[in-house]
């Protein structure tokens, strides 16, 4: 279903920001083994998969000091423990959602220009964009360590904007969180909302321009001329 707060006006359109997981693809399964494995390495048992998706979407090391909470002591070593697992295994159950690549394939038919714009540390999100053949469809990816603030910080959106010269009215972020929603309105971005993600809740605290449920009401949306 599709629900729109305003329109988006597509033909406007000249930039597409997306966010990664929980947007483009789902690797929840993979960060849940790595968190775990960390918590197993500190002698903590395993987090269920629900808490682990509600401590997902700021970053790794927020991700790491919610996972240990109390336990969040030497948090450098804790970190490079998990990014290090993270970086063996994040292929091992992660996919694109299933209608993504075809959809950005014909945005890219559209001449639409695209980038990636997430908290993740930016060479694990190459390897999953490559590993999965999406990073054909992006023409940057900017991580959560590319610059020295993430989002919902704005600043990252706003070189991206400049460097491809393109004006916050003429471009849309879209993703599953409030963190790409906040980055959208601190920037004068256009926002979409997708709840099939990890944080729908969560756009309760920032509204979208428009918020769809599947797949393929985004691409009804990212594509009216079909």
């Amino acid at each position: 279903m599709i629900h729109l707060h305003r329109t988006i006006p597509m033909e406007r359109i000249r930039l597409l920001l997306w966010d990664l997981d929980g947007t483009l693809v789902d690797s929840m399964a993979d960060l849940v083994t790595s968190v775990n494995a960390l918590r197993e390495h500190r002698s903590l048992p395993p987090l269920p998969l629900a808490t682990i998706r509600s401590y997902v979407g700021s970053g790794a090391r927020t991700l790491i000091q919610r996972a240990l909470g109390e336990n969040a002591k030497e948090l450098d070593q804790a970190l490079t423990f998990f990014l290090d697992h993270y970086q063996s295994h994040l292929l091992d159950q992660t996919r694109s959602y299933p209608g993504i690549p075809e959809l950005l394939e014909t945005l890219q038919e559209r001449s639409l220009r695209m980038v990636v714009l997430t908290n993740k540390p930016l060479a694990h999100s190459e390897t999953i964009l490559q590993g999965l053949g999406l990073d054909p469809f992006f023409v940057r990816v900017v991580g959560g360590d590319s610059f020295p603030t993430r989002k919902p910080d704005p600043a990252g959106a706003l070189a991206l904007l400049a460097e491809l010269r393109v004006a916050p009215k003429e471009a849309l972020m879209i993703g599953d969180s409030d963190n790409d929603i906040l980055t959208a309105h601190h920037g004068g971005l256009w926002s979409l909302g997708v709840t099939y993600g990890y944080a729908p809740e969560s756009f309760a605290h920032a509204e979208p321009d428009g918020r769809v449920d599947d797949v393929h009401d985004l691409g009804s949306i990212l594509n009216p001329w079909k």
